[in-house]
């Protein structure tokens, strides 16, 4: 089971990496279109894009390197 997890996080990385790629260059290509209705549609879904991968790949990260403190307080009261 830990190795479906591990593999599902790499593929979710992997995936969010080409998506950023391509949304970089769809950032970029947006400022050389001559129609601003089009530019301003194509800067917003592209860093829509962007937004999206940058969480993937941060959710990736995150779930393959846990920080481990060795300490693990409980953070509730106790009376």
């Amino acid at each position: 089971m830990e190795l479906l997890i591990r593999i599902k996080n790499i593929v979710v990385f992997l995936l969010s990496g080409f998506f950023l790629v391509f949304g970089v260059f769809l950032l970029t290509s947006s400022f050389q279109l001559a129609n601003p209705l089009e530019f301003v549609m194509t800067l917003f879904a592209s860093s829509f894009i962007i937004l999206f991968c940058i969480t993937g790949v941060l959710y990736a990260v995150f779930r393959l390197f846990p920080k481990n403190t060795g300490t693990e307080k409980d953070h509730a009261d106790k009376k």
